[in-house]
């Protein structure tokens, strides 16, 4: 390699002027943007917001990540108390594509030196050392030379050919010991490409310029100026504690449960798990976390775009050829008609004036445009999350729900912060809950708790701690989905085996209404499916359990009712029966050491059309058989039965007359084959013609007997058909 092209890169990446540095020179203090608040949301984004504070015209500056610039085209926002808003610039998304886009060389040429000589082929050189040679590059060729010493080892080295004054010259680059461009426009090509790849190599943000300029051209007193914007940012997680003490009290503020052994109340713990992944520690900030399913769209901003622009070719003019005048024929009466033609036109009102040339007002500039209301200067706190500083922990806002730190936080970047979200007492309720898809023969214990607190928790583990003997014992885990307000959960943590459920299911069917028309047999049916359950009460003490009975699509329950009989139903429950998507939520008492039994019934109504004609007689005869029709159907599928009997004994008599008609063909082709080997007049060759002709005889006989037969089996069908249509009962 060329120590003379070594000694120019690094001289010229050393001097390169600002102007090729990627980034801004760095900004005054006063200008710089510093985080404030944060934002996390539960759509995996965080909102970023900076302040500064300025006076007159300024250029605040901003560094977010390469990978955030797409997200912050999106959604910066720029909130200025009382100037303007201006532009925003950054640097480009390839500025190392840009930076070689007008020059005679890539990045990929400056891999080595002869890469590089070969792109500029043509541009002048000269050599240094004792040899010194001035020329046009014309060719730069590998070659693999043998290393002195007799071996086998080789090197690759690289000859240079140049077109000098004295014609074609050669050397090895290798043994050169120096060799530079004779242009110094060339040198200067190359010195800023170095520093583009230099610069490159080392850039993983981009700095934002937002420009805020001063109100009405004032430069005097100062105002704050806020910056935003929505990235992406790993998902926060809750999760809860909830700690149940012997009294029902949950723990310290827990309150007493009442009189009622299953109703207490719990100490519920909310935690936000949340990481610091934007790129910068955050000092002080204000911290927020949002539960909801917003929509959060990416879009690539950054990347520039290129239309595809159809190709029309180029027009080219022909020959013309005029045909010749052959003269004009004057038409008289044709020319009232065109006069009237004309001043229909010229009585016509002009069309309007285009739109473009209507006056249109003007947009008045953004800097004296009036605030939104929600970038209206507040008493304390920023425009953008106002509502964040009055807000208590869990204000819902719309389909969100809001969790707001009431003191500033600071976190390192990479860091991980759990950030309190609740902490309250909950009515809560032990029970036994039966889910025969998870434990089909014990019930989960389970806690049905109520959110009374008037805010929506969001989904997360929860961990159950009993403190019956004072300090906190660990029971199990839980999840939790999505807990409204108002609302409640069953949160499942361990097998209740000290209980027991069996069930044995019931199918039956019920005929409700039958009828028949237009040869139609309607059967109005109800479909029971009966499932008992038989639950073997705890010996340690009595059970609230909640047996979950599936739901089907199309079935209702019809058993048990609301206010069902005292000691098996739990009647605090009765009041708007529950049900999950999959499942009905039947509650039942069962007292210590006793056995209760439930039977939960759903029900299907639906109707079967049987269509007469197309049953057989055996088909009708099983129908009239069926006892829960009423007589009159009963005896009309009776009678259509014998009637349907008459007629497919008159398709037997056809199909015989049939097979005796195939019988006698068959035996006539075997007598006429006969014939042929019989000699004529001989007594057996007469009694074979006496036999064939016997045999036509019959063939005769056979096909009067069965066009007989057929015109009586079709009455009989249509009668049969009429008899169908006309029933109605």
């Amino acid at each position: 390699m060329t120590r003379a092209i070594l000694l120019a890169s690094t001289a010229l990446l050393l001097a390169a002027p600002a102007a090729w540095a990627a980034d801004a020179p760095t900004a005054p203090a006063a200008n710089r943007l510093a985080l404030t608040r944060v934002l996390l949301s539960t759509g995996g984004v965080g909102y970023f917001e900076y302040e500064a504070t300025v006076a007159g015209d300024a250029d605040l500056t901003l560094e977010v990540r390469r990978d955030q610039v797409d997200d912050v085209l999106k959604s910066i926002v720029v909130y200025d108390d009382r100037g303007g808003v201006g532009t925003i610039g950054l640097p480009g998304a390839e500025p190392l594509d840009t930076a070689f886009r007008e020059l005679p060389f890539s990045a990929g040429d400056l891999a080595s030196p002869a890469a590089l000589l070969s792109a500029m082929r043509g541009a002048e050189v000269t050599t240094g050392g004792d040899r010194q040679l001035t020329g046009r590059l014309v060719s730069v060729t590998e070659e693999t030379v043998r290393l002195p010493g007799g071996g086998d080892a080789t090197t690759t080295r690289h000859r240079v050919t140049l077109m000098t004054a004295e014609g074609l010259r050669q050397l090895v680059l290798e043994d050169a010991d120096a060799l530079r461009f004779t242009d110094p426009a060339v040198q200067d090509q190359i010195g800023k490409a170095l520093v583009a790849v230099a610069d490159n190599a080392r850039r993983e943000r981009r700095r934002l310029t937002v420009h805020s300029s001063a109100p009405n051209g004032q430069s005097a007193g100062e105002r704050r100026v806020r910056v935003g914007y929505v990235a992406a940012m790993p998902l926060w997680k809750a999760t809860y504690r909830l700690s149940l003490s012997a009294d029902g009290s949950g723990g310290p503020g827990g309150g007493n449960g009442g009189g009622d052994a299953g109703a207490r109340t719990g100490a519920l713990q909310g935690w936000a798990v949340l990481e610091n992944l934007s790129g910068e520690d955050w000092r002080g900030v204000d911290l927020t976390v949002v539960s909801g399913n917003p929509v959060t769209l990416r879009q690539a901003l950054y990347t520039p775009y290129f239309v595809e622009r159809p190709e029309v070719p180029v027009e080219v003019l022909g020959r013309v050829l005029p045909t010749a005048d052959e003269g004009t024929v004057t038409l008289d009466s044709a020319r009232p008609a065109l006069r009237a033609e004309s001043s229909r036109a010229a009585a016509m009102p002009p069309p309007p004036a285009p739109m473009a040339t209507a006056p249109a007002p003007m947009a008045e500039p953004m800097g004296k445009m009036a605030p939104a209301p929600y970038a209206a200067p507040a008493a304390s706190g920023t425009p953008a999350v106002a509502a964040l500083q009055s807000a208590e922990a869990g204000t819902a806002e719309g389909a969100q729900v809001l969790f707001h730190y009431p003191q500033p936080v600071s976190v390192p970047d990479g860091g991980t912060l759990m950030m309190p979200i609740a902490a309250r007492a909950l009515p809560v309720e032990r029970v036994a809950l039966y889910q025969p898809a998870t434990q089909p023969r014990h019930p989960l214990a389970a806690l049905r708790l109520k959110n009374d607190s008037g805010t929506a928790l969001p989904p997360g583990l929860l961990t159950f701690y009993d403190r019956s003997g004072g300090a906190g014992a660990y029971v199990g885990d839980a999840r939790m989905a999505t807990l409204p307000a108002g609302d409640s959960r069953m949160l499942s943590f361990a097998v209740d085996q000290a209980v027991t459920i069996d069930r044995v299911e019931t199918p039956s069917r019920t005929l409700a209404r039958a009828a028949i028309a237009d040869g139609v047999l309607t059967l109005s049916v109800t479909d029971r499916q009966s499932t008992t359950y038989t639950v073997a009460g705890a010996p340690d003490g009595d059970r609230n359990v909640v047996i979950e009975h599936p739901r089907r699509a199309g079935w209702e329950l019809a058993e048990p009712a609301a206010g069902g009989p005292e000691g098996k139903r739990d009647t605090r429950h009765d009041a708007g029966r529950d049900a999950t998507a999959t499942a009905y939520r039947l509650p039942l008492s069962v007292p210590a050491g006793k056995t209760v039994t439930l039977t939960a019934t759903l029900e299907r109504p639906r109707q079967e059309r049987i269509t007469l004609t197309d049953l057989s007689a055996d088909q009708l005869a099983v129908q009239a058989a069926a006892t829960e029709l009423p007589p009159p159907v009963r005896e009309a599928l009776t009678a259509l039965a014998a009637s349907r009997a008459a007629v497919a004994a008159k398709e037997r008599r056809i199909a015989e007359l049939e097979r005796e008609r195939n019988e006698r063909v068959a035996d006539q082709e075997r007598l006429r084959a006969n014939l042929t080997a019989l000699p004529a007049g001989s007594d057996l060759h007469k009694r074979t013609m006496a036999k064939m002709a016997d045999a036509e005889n019959r063939l005769d006989a056979l096909a009067r007997d069965a066009a007989t037969a057929r015109a009586e089996a079709e009455a009989a069908r249509q009668a049969l058909r009429e008899r169908i249509k006309a029933l109605a009962i």
